[in-house]
């Protein structure tokens, strides 16, 4: 699925779908359980969110996973979380693979124990050549650190003597970025009734419709998903146009 800018217009599917999965600890509070109980009800979500873009012919879906901050929160549940990642790659990813999907990892992954890191390998490696649905998981993964790795990957190239400062623009500096190869997401979706970003794929989303919903992500299901698409479809994307220009109308003129 190659790159592409955005065009003005709105297919009723978007072509990439990008969700921050938010509420799991919340979820669990709720029911006095301990948070990791909601990221484990969170694990099954995941498999809603899947289901609904292969359904729905929707090319790629990134997720949200775990954050360059969420390192900072409690051992015990970061500790829980990386069992987590490593019992979901062992339990899913071969169904993923007979279901045509490739998965991918985007983020700081040195920063994971050796054990992960290589189930990610396998995984990516295994699926490397599925085409129905491009999963990317976003784990460990901040959209400051990823402009900054372009930037440097940019500059490694000036200081080679390969690149001329004054030719990096937005194209080239985009084609650096996790991601490049897909198109940007058209959709962004966030659970748990926060309304912001979160540092999550800020070159990526420059003109993504954003989406929120106050349902927390374990309770995520094919309902919800759909009213997104419904919004998603009823909106005109205009990338600084007029709506005149987007219906390839005449301007109206002052009299």
């Amino acid at each position: 699925m190659p790159a592409s800018g955005p065009t003005p217009g709105t297919p009723r599917i978007p072509r990439h779908v990008a969700v921050i999965m938010d509420g799991n600890g919340r979820w669990a509070e709720r029911r006095h359980r301990p948070r990791a109980i909601g990221h484990r009800a969170g694990a099954r979500a995941v498999n809603t969110c899947i289901d609904f873009c292969l359904a729905h012919g929707i090319g790629a879906l990134t997720l949200f996973a775990f954050s360059s901050e969420n390192w900072g929160r409690p051992e015990d549940e970061v500790g829980a979380l990386m069992k987590l990642f490593l019992n979901a790659l062992d339990r899913e990813v071969e169904e993923l693979h007979r279901r045509g999907v490739r998965v991918r990892f985007i983020g700081q992954r040195d920063r994971f124990g050796p054990a992960l890191v290589e189930r990610m390998r396998a995984a990516e490696e295994l699926t490397g050549g599925n085409t129905q649905l491009a999963l990317n998981i976003a784990a460990s993964y901040g959209g400051h650190w990823d402009i900054a790795q372009a930037a440097r990957s940019l500059a490694r190239e000036v200081a080679a003597g390969r690149l001329d400062p004054e030719a990096i623009d937005e194209a080239l500096l985009g084609e650096r970025v996790c991601l490049a190869d897909l198109p940007a997401p058209d959709l962004f979706i966030r659970t748990g009734g926060e309304q912001r970003i979160s540092n999550f794929l800020l070159w990526q989303l420059a003109y993504s419709e954003l989406w929120f919903t106050d349902a927390l992500w374990p309770e995520l299901d094919a309902a919800t998903l759909q009213r997104a698409l419904d919004d998603f479809a009823s909106r005109e994307r205009r990338y600084g146009l007029t709506g005149a220009q987007v219906a390839g109308r005449p301007e109206e003129t002052p009299e």
